[in-house]
């Protein structure tokens, strides 16, 4: 099982992500957390935080969207040029396209400039846990 965790700007959605995916890790050691930044800060950020293995850019995005089996970060990474212009067209595309489950955190709309109806405002470490939490359901586990 391949979790894809991607992020750009500072990388914190995804650093927390995946510390809490290593938690559960221990218990489901048959996946490997792939961290794909949109550039190299929050692709340290998350290697950091204890990703598997690391990749920046553009197309370390869309290859690893062709291969994953589950897609996680801020709602924006389906958008082209949301996240502040970080998400181009083609990593849009790619995420959107790949045949992974999308798991995706809504984030306020001052960072992504999305608004989703029907979303109740919670703080981000609550989206994280549950994002989290369904990530553990799909495993099976």
């Amino acid at each position: 099982m391949k979790i894809l965790v991607i992020d750009g700007q500072g990388g914190g959605l995804g650093k927390s992500i995946i510390e809490q995916l290593k938690q559960i890790k221990k218990d489901m050691p048959d996946f490997e957390i792939i961290a794909a930044g949109t550039n190299s800060a929050a692709s340290a950020s998350m290697l950091k935080a204890g990703a598997d293995i690391a990749a920046t850019g553009e197309n370390a995005i869309i290859y690893n969207s062709k291969r994953a089996d589950i897609i996680t970060g801020a709602v924006g990474i389906c958008f082209a040029n949301s996240m502040r212009g970080e998400i181009s067209p083609n990593i849009a595309a790619a995420v959107s396209e790949s045949d992974a489950v999308k798991i995706l955190i809504p984030v306020p709309m001052s960072k992504c400039n999305i608004n989703i109806m029907g979303v109740t405002e919670k703080p981000m470490a609550q989206y994280i846990t549950e994002a989290v939490e369904k990530i553990k359901a799909i495993c099976g586990r």
